[in-house]
């Protein structure tokens, strides 16, 4: 499937934004597991330190539903619908939208999109957490060469690193 520029309706994005934004208010004792490993504190802050270093703080203050396995793959258009779910549970807040943002970072335009779409997820001290999370699997020292996502993601992640150790 091709969301690419344009592609995607307004009324898509708009249906993205409500869908996630309900699941997220939802309540659940179900556990994510992206990428079949149960999403924990210590997963996410082995993962962040791996790949980008210590000298901030990794808790993760809220935990909400998330569909857990957010990419291009998982949607569909031109009419919007969410699938392939098993592997929704609580996560950390912004774990859907830096997924996505993670999966736009070859087509840059994309992922200024969804960069703007998602900002208050990702603009929050969760949804940075969660981008590193999410960039910790694809640009972190085992970073394949010739994966168009790895120095965007490298440069993003840096920026996010400096603003958290200011915290």
């Amino acid at each position: 499937m091709s969301l690419g520029l344009g592609i995607a309706s307004e009324a898509w994005w708009q249906a993205l934004n409500v869908s996630l934004n309900a699941l997220a208010a939802q309540h659940t004792s179900r556990v994510a597991t992206p990428d079949t490993v149960l999403v924990t504190q210590s997963v996410v802050t082995e993962a962040i330190r791996d790949a980008f270093g210590g000298g901030f703080d990794t808790t993760v203050s809220t935990w909400v539903p998330a569909h857990a396995d957010l990419n291009w793959a998982n949607v569909s258009s031109p009419e919007f619908c969410l699938f392939d779910w098993e592997d929704w549970g609580n996560a950390p807040l912004g774990l859907d939208s830096a997924s996505l943002w993670g999966s736009s970072l070859a087509v840059p335009a994309l992922a200024d999109r969804v960069r703007q779409e998602r900002r208050r997820d990702l603009e929050s001290r969760d949804g940075m957490l969660m981008t590193l999370f999410t960039f910790s699997k694809f640009a972190g020292a085992d970073a394949h060469p010739g994966d168009p996502r790895v120095e965007p993601a490298r440069r993003e992640a840096a920026r996010i690193v400096l603003e958290l150790q200011a915290l």
